[in-house]
């Protein structure tokens, strides 16, 4: 099955992408002095920062008071982020909200966005992209590179339909069967099977939820399926084929009020146990690669009216450059930017919500290495002695999230480092040298994350 296939097998929801993708609710222009974000974790601390430099004040909707982003808050509404109440107090303190994370209720705020509630993005927009399922939908529609997929529902066979009373066998439809379960509605002796041109070894994400590698699960044969089958709903799953990539590459766009698109530099991201170990700025690829991934990014923001920061996850290798995955939001890709360029994704974010030019992106240096610092053990210290090396390392920049407990694999903060060689090869040289000076002072990450949300 190719991935326009699996779309076809859900018509209903490809009309229902179509209708989204024709409809907009982007905010109206002018400029605010005050914006709210609903989440306080280290995403709403940073961008927190960049909105006292630019005069606005961001009010913050976070369930703690000693989240990161309280410290930097011009007030805090204490609740859970998908509390709507809360919400609409938010929205009482400022002229536009945005959101640190994909994780909202969309249904329920549109009740809002009715009352006059402006979001930035707007919901339309946010609305194919919080599900892992619609993201591949969308890519679909727009005929964009994206890895094969199917409905997880997919690997049961097509219900046999009902002999017609004339005795003969019409044509199958070929929808599958979404159930609540993988024996929801099927037949006792339904056995699993990966669809028509899939193989093992292939990866199930779920739709919902994911992130660092939680929600996503490697199937290396048929008892793995059978297993996954057994733990999940069905139709919270999808699978892709495992890509051949030499190259895990990422980047981070915007597009403001008035339609004008800005692109950071396309840089190059390296995972250690499915969590990002490292970014590095440029990415080492020809300008054709990174000229792509521009034209992706371009059509992505246009085709959903998107207002705001989108960061784009690529695989690249034989097959090409390949989207990953949509992130509606500022992300981990894109910290490098705060002292790379001459505006941060952090700033063009506050831009964009409060109505504001957007700024030059392009880079203030030539290279750039940007390394999360993750927890390797379990503390409530805070690593006093070992961020005072980290800050004292050659042309170092150290952000500290304040996070009042450590956990292994749980981001605490990250660090960039200025990378000054010209050539690709010079720079690939560096970059081993300035990691190998980090990890002899910040361990990495030895075991898998606990589960505690970064």
């Amino acid at each position: 099955m190719d991935t326009a296939a699996a779309t076809a097998t859900d018509p209903t929801a490809t009309d229902a992408l179509a209708k989204v993708l024709a409809s907009s609710d982007s905010p109206s222009p002018g400029v605010l002095d005050s914006i709210g974000i609903v989440g306080g974790g280290q995403l709403a601390w940073m961008l927190a920062e960049a909105a006292c430099r630019l005069g606005v004040a961001l009010h913050v909707q976070t369930p703690a008071a000693d989240d990161p982003a309280a410290e930097r808050a011009a007030s805090l509404v204490l609740a859970a982020v998908d509390d709507v109440a809360a919400t609409r107090q938010l929205a009482g303190r400022c002229g536009a909200i945005s959101f640190e994370n994909e994780w909202i209720p969309i249904e329920a705020l549109e009740v809002l966005a009715e009352e006059g509630v402006q979001f930035v993005p707007g919901l339309h927009a946010l609305h194919p992209l919080v599900s892992k399922r619609s993201q591949r939908e969308l890519l679909n529609l727009l005929h964009l590179p994206a890895p094969r997929w199917c409905p997880l529902a997919a690997v049961y066979p097509p219900l046999p339909p009902d002999p017609p009373a004339s005795g003969r066998l019409e044509p199958l439809a070929g929808q599958f069967a979404l159930a609540a379960g993988p024996d929801a509605g099927l037949p006792a002796s339904s056995q699993p099977c990966l669809p028509e041109g899939f193989h093992f070894p292939v990866m199930a994400k779920a739709c919902l939820g994911g992130y660092d590698g939680k929600g996503t699960r490697p199937l290396r044969d048929q008892s793995e399926l059978e297993l996954l089958l057994a733990e999940v709903e069905i139709g919270g799953w999808i699978l892709e084929e495992l890509v051949a990539f030499q190259q895990e590459l990422a980047l981070v766009a915007c597009r403001d009020r008035g339609g004008t698109v800005a692109c950071f530099p396309l840089v190059q991201t390296h995972q250690h146990h499915q969590v990002c170990d490292w970014v590095l700025f440029p990415a080492p690829v020809d300008h054709s690669v990174a000229a792509f991934a521009r034209n992706v990014a371009v059509s992505l923001l246009t085709a959903l009216d998107y207002v705001g920061v989108l960061s784009i996850e690529f695989f690249y290798g034989p097959g090409g450059l390949q989207v990953n995955e949509l992130a509606p939001r500022t992300h981990n890709s894109g910290h490098f930017t705060i002292e790379a360029c001459r505006s941060s994704q952090f700033e063009q974010q506050v831009r964009i919500v409060a109505g504001l030019p957007l700024a030059s992106v392009e880079p203030r240096i030539s290279g750039a290495v940007m390394v999360n610092l993750l927890g390797f053990e379990e503390s409530s210290g805070d690593y006093a002695e070992l961020r005072q090396r980290l800050a004292a390392l050659p042309g170092a920049s150290l952000h500290w999230y304040g996070k009042r407990q450590a956990h292994p694999g749980r981001k605490l903060g990250h660090l960039t480092l200025v990378l000054e060689s010209g050539t690709r090869v010079e720079r690939a040289e560096e970059l081993e040298r300035r990691l190998a000076e980090v990890r002899a002072i910040w361990p990495r990450q030895v075991a898998p994350d606990s589960g505690q949300r970064a």
